[in-house]
């Protein structure tokens, strides 16, 4: 159970960080409610990363939360916010995937 809200934890932080991106591209009142979403966001994600590492180890698990968030960013930048997707950014991309995969499978 564990290991699937250290999963959302991460998509929340893939959430506060595109919620942080969106508020820099707006103004006024729309970068305020993007802000706000960033400030949810966050504190979800690391409400769940603390319930998480109750059971998991917090090397393993802070390393899944942040290579979760990692990807997810890249690939929002890269969907949404019209980032480049050139060779060497999804090969690293990759090498990531395989290092989070890793560390689940090594993990007790």
């Amino acid at each position: 159970m564990n290991w699937i809200l250290l999963i959302i934890a991460g998509l929340f932080e893939v959430g506060f960080a595109t919620c942080l991106g969106k508020a820099k591209e707006n103004t006024g009142n729309v970068s305020y409610y993007w802000f706000a979403g960033f400030l949810l966001c966050l504190t979800i994600s690391m409400l769940l990363l603390v319930k998480a590492t109750s059971t998991l180890p917090i090397g393993t698990a802070y390393a899944v939360w942040t290579g979760i968030g990692a990807v997810g960013t890249v690939l929002v930048g890269i969907f949404l916010f019209k980032e480049p997707a050139d060779f060497w950014r999804l090969f690293f991309i990759t090498t990531l995937i395989v290092s989070v995969i890793g560390l689940k499978v090594v993990s007790s």
